[in-house]
């Protein structure tokens, strides 16, 4: 059985990503469902105590972005692999169609208002990134939708967006939040079945929606704007992390390690105290052991 590698499923930008060249399955890192909620449960616990780490830092905060097609798996794994952080130290927000008031804003200001405080975890579930996803798929949200001036509506306009994002994340890092992304790349077939499934298992049938069916018949066109965005946002300070996402035990064992590895790479370690604080907290023993004999 092999060992995960984080690595393995990071682009920073180098080269070109091809995503028909981009694996949905890869073989499986565990045995059985049993090695696989042993190795999850010691990843969630490694993640809990590393947070609890960055929690007393208090220096860094990690931003985990997660994009996917419909039925990829992106609510189940994000609500696994941080099953057992503190819920004082993570926090979820999903992006939703823009609200009246959002659609008057810049479009990263609803993204800002939600970004993590330090020594906390923030997952966002879809993003920014719908502004290049399903804004360039259906342009008329961008020409009749959005309230940006025409002028500001050239055919540059996504390069203008590639540009403000990578410049967004640069500027999240010199502060000292962590954008870690995530791509679940699940393949058309697997994503057939799945939503087949909502419509057949009664306890699903909530997660359906006509709609789904009609976005795709737009999968071409969005695998499309997921190779250009990787394309152009992915950077050495900001990969994208393209997960196989045909088998979900897979991707959240994947998806668990990244994030391990993103909280272990930063530089923090709980604050220790100097000598003079050393003396004060052994005199604060003595008065808590002297309240317990009076």
């Amino acid at each position: 059985m092999s060992k995960i590698n984080a690595s393995d499923y990071s682009f920073n930008g180098t080269g070109g990503f091809e995503i028909k060249n981009s694996k949905t399955s890869v073989p499986s890192f565990y045995e059985d469902k049993k090695d696989f909620k042993k190795q999850l449960k010691s990843l969630q616990k490694d993640i809990d105590k590393l947070q609890e780490m960055m929690y007393a830092h208090n220096k860094w905060g990690i931003l985990a972005v997660f994009q996917a097609m419909d039925a990829a798996g992106k609510d189940s794994t994000m609500r696994e692999v941080f099953k057992r952080v503190h819920p004082l130290g993570t926090s979820f927000y999903s992006f939703k169609r823009p609200s009246e008031e959002e659609l008057d804003h810049d479009y990263l200001w609803r993204c800002m208002k939600q970004l993590p405080e330090r020594g906390k975890i923030k997952v966002f579930n879809r993003s920014y990134y719908e502004e290049v996803l399903v804004v360039k798929v259906h342009e008329s949200i961008l020409h009749q939708g959005q309230r940006i001036p025409a002028e500001l509506r050239g055919d540059d306009v996504w390069e203008k967006r590639y540009q403000d994002i990578v410049n967004f994340e640069n500027y999240l890092q010199n502060n000292g939040i962590v954008v870690v992304k995530f791509f679940l790349n699940v393949s058309k077939e697997e994503q057939g079945r799945r939503l087949i499934d909502r419509i057949n298992e009664a306890d699903k049938n909530w997660k359906f929606e006509e709609g789904d069916i009609k976005e795709r018949g737009y999968w071409n066109d969005y695998q499309q704007a997921y190779e250009d965005l990787i394309n152009a946002t992915s950077t050495e300070r900001s990969p994208w992390h393209i997960i196989p996402a045909d088998d979900k035990k897979n991707m959240r064992l994947i998806v668990a390690q990244t994030i391990k590895e993103a909280l272990e790479a930063l530089p923090m370690s709980y604050p220790e105290a100097d000598e003079a604080r050393q003396v004060e907290l052994k005199r604060f023993i003595e008065i808590i052991e002297g309240q317990n004999i009076s």
